[in-house]
């Protein structure tokens, strides 16, 4: 991973191999981030996505090994258990131009990525909903 800061965002180009949501948490460590925004694009051969079901109160996950576009990268940034929190969905195209989407949990870099961090001078934290079981915004 290559880190440019410029004021308040950090410009990332991740290389082969690196992992998203590895590779934000470290800077988010490194810099202190403790909450903020981030969007990007990119290739990926290997991505983890799902979705959430209200009833269930569970995600389901699907993996796909093969090359995709990143064309559409976007979530937030904050902080639960003293830790760095990611909340990333991911769109991601396929050679034949179809579209798989949904939230991020692996996705391990092909090519390349570059993605934008901007960081809020503020603390995000998170805290599990008993309605949805979801990890959400700690917001009073």
């Amino acid at each position: 991973m290559k880190v440019k800061k410029i004021d308040n965002t950090y410009v990332l180009r991740l290389e082969i191999g690196d992992e998203i949501i590895d590779s934000i948490k470290t800077l988010c460590k490194q810099e202190g981030i403790t909450a903020g925004t981030v969007q990007g694009i990119g290739a990926t051969d290997c991505i983890d996505i799902g979705y959430y079901s209200l009833e269930s109160k569970q995600y389901h996950t699907v993996n796909f090994n093969e090359q995709f576009e990143i064309i559409s990268l976007t979530g937030n940034i904050s902080v639960k258990d003293n830790e760095p929190y990611l909340h990333l969905h991911g769109a991601f195209s396929r050679a034949d131009y179809s579209v798989v989407a949904g939230h991020l949990n692996s996705a391990v870099i092909s090519i390349t990525a570059e993605i934008f961090v901007t960081s809020l001078n503020a603390t995000l934290n998170r805290a599990v909903s008993a309605e949805t079981g979801l990890n959400i915004f700690n917001i009073n």
